[in-house]
């Protein structure tokens, strides 16, 4: 024990990854406890840890302290022995990727205890899909070259240089989006691709910038890491590679598993819903939207708020954190149970005075009509044309979270109300569902329904069995409805004509009122013929 209090007194040659002498210190008292033994030295050669493992291997310490920047080495070489003449194995490799060393090094030890060959290994900078790291030819630590802190600073210039360059005034985080998931395994399966298009289109609704895309076929998620260690690791050493500051998962994590993978990397970690909540948070403009997102935002959070704080800190704040803000998601559980209690009787309030609205419109004996849909088929933009409003309509997702009725008359002098309403989306998180219970009402009451489809949409067989699964979820499936075909003029005849078939629907492009026709006349066939049915029955 007093000779290992020593090694973390003594010094290191800072021109070498490790100096003769000390070497020697190390391997003759790892022969000696036949343990490893290993050592953190800085830039300069201080010795910041001394680390004692097993026969197999040393366990670091927290660096979190030594971390300078997401595009930055750490600062910190590992050199610790090796006792079975064995090189470089797959914890040093994790070890330097996930950590960013400066370079990790195992000394030989012989059977005499002196040092015998240093296996070494540096990250290198984008290397065009190749390994991201180099591993060096073994040579003896007397041979050891004296041009170590020459070689990191290339390292991290080369980084720096080979960095995606940010366009003048783009001041947007860099964000790596990753998609898990089994797939089928058969040539033409872009499920995965097609689900990352739409986190793409996510995380520029929310302001990201997305740097990289990661697919990962496996039959389960990991379930510590999602998507595994190894390819994490790559995952990481990219986000160093292009100067990535967050990382976004497909899915939806556990605590446990942002707790894990934020143990291991200083990126912020989000999930497919806290960028969702983002945009709705982004896009809340009334109170009424203000208070669903913070009600939605508690609900998701409530469960991670045990969370050590630096996990929270990543949680919170900025991208994936805005609305309630990072004090109030970081009080104890009760106050957020209270704070949750508090929110979900004003949204009641607010459900009983839109109720109230719902029932002067109806005395009026005008018909309703609620606009549902994907998001960013062009509800709003339908609506705006069908009644000659101004509602925000904007090429990004849910541009819409509240309700928007304007009133539309007929030639023949009758008149409906229409309602715009929040859009949907796959896997729609149930806590956002939850806090929008009574903005969904309006399509509840409504007399019809027009689901907007967006013919042009490459994924439209995936988006239209996940509108018809939240609308059944919403009780809403048996409801009237009429489908609307948007954006034909982003489509070929042929194919406008056979989704016209295959789903029944109405083919328009809401920036050309005259393709209306037909749709005015199928809403006034379904909602006027439905009461004369009824007044010749009575």
């Amino acid at each position: 024990m007093r000779r290992l209090e020593k090694l973390g007194h003594r010094r290191s040659r800072s021109d070498a990854v490790v100096s003769p002498d000390l070497a020697r210190a190390m391997t003759e008292i790892s022969l000696e406890i036949k343990r490893q033994v290993g050592l953190l030295l800085d830039r300069p050669g201080h010795v910041k840890a001394v680390l004692v493992g097993d026969a197999r291997g040393v366990t670091l310490p927290d660096l979190t302290p030594y971390k300078r920047g997401r595009d930055r080495l750490c600062g910190l070489r590992l050199v610790h022995t090796h006792l079975n003449h064995e090189p470089l194995n797959e914890d040093d490799m994790t070890d330097l990727a996930l950590l960013r060393l400066d370079t990790v090094a195992a000394v030989e030890v012989l059977e005499d205890g002196l040092p015998g060959r240093v296996f070494e290994a540096h990250l290198l900078p984008d290397n065009d899909g190749g390994l991201p790291w180099e591993i060096m030819p073994p040579v003896s630590v007397h041979d050891l070259t004296p041009d170590f802190p020459e070689r990191i600073r290339a390292i991290e210039a080369e980084i720096e240089r080979v960095r995606r360059p940010r366009l003048a005034g783009d001041t947007r985080d860099r964000a790596i989006l990753v998609h898990v998931g089994n797939g089928n395994g058969m040539a033409g399966d872009n499920s995965g691709d097609n689900s990352l298009d739409e986190l793409t289109e996510l995380a520029r609704s929310a302001g990201l910038a997305t740097v990289h895309r990661v697919v990962q076929r496996r039959k389960m998620p990991d379930p510590r890491y999602v998507m595994g260690k190894g390819k994490l690791q790559d995952t990481l050493i990219k986000a160093m590679q292009l100067g990535a500051e967050i990382i976004i998962f497909d899915m939806n994590l556990t605590p446990a598993q942002v707790r894990s993978i934020a143990d291991v990397t200083d990126l912020k970690v989000l999930d497919r819903t806290q960028v969702i909540l983002d945009i709705f948070a982004q896009h809340a403009q009334t109170r009424e939207g203000k208070i669903q997102v913070e009600l939605a935002q508690l609900r998701y959070l409530l469960p991670r708020l045990g969370q050590k704080h630096t996990a929270m800190s990543r949680l919170t704040g900025g991208i994936g954190g805005r609305g309630p803000g990072e004090t109030k998601l970081e009080i104890n559980r009760r106050r957020a149970q209270d704070r949750i209690a508090q929110l979900s009787r004003e949204v009641e309030k607010l459900g009983e005075r839109r109720k109230l609205r719902r029932s002067n419109r109806s005395r009026q004996g005008l018909p309703t009509v609620a606009i549902v849909g994907y998001t960013n088929a062009g509800k709003s933009t339908l609506l705006n044309a069908l009644t000659e409003s101004a509602v925000v309509a904007e090429n990004a997702l849910f541009a819409t979270l509240n309700p928007v009725s304007r009133r539309l008359r007929f030639p023949d002098e009758r008149d409906i109300i229409i309602t715009d309403t929040v859009g949907f989306i796959r896997n729609l998180p149930k806590d956002l569902m939850a806090a929008f219970r009574t903005t969904f009402e309006e399509a509840r009451e409504a007399d019809l329904l027009l689901h907007v489809v967006d013919a042009s949409a490459n994924d439209l067989d995936e988006k239209w069995p996940a509108v018809r699964e939240i609308l059944s979820r919403l009780e809403l499936h048996q409801k009237p409805m009429v489908v609307v075909l948007n954006k034909i003029d982003k489509c070929d005849p042929d194919r406008v004509a056979g989704l016209a078939q295959n789903y029944g629907g109405v083919p328009v492009s809401a920036l050309e009122p005259k393709t209306f026709g037909p749709l005015l006349r199928e809403l006034h066939r379904r909602l006027w013929a439905t009461q004369m049915g009824a007044v010749e029955q009575a």
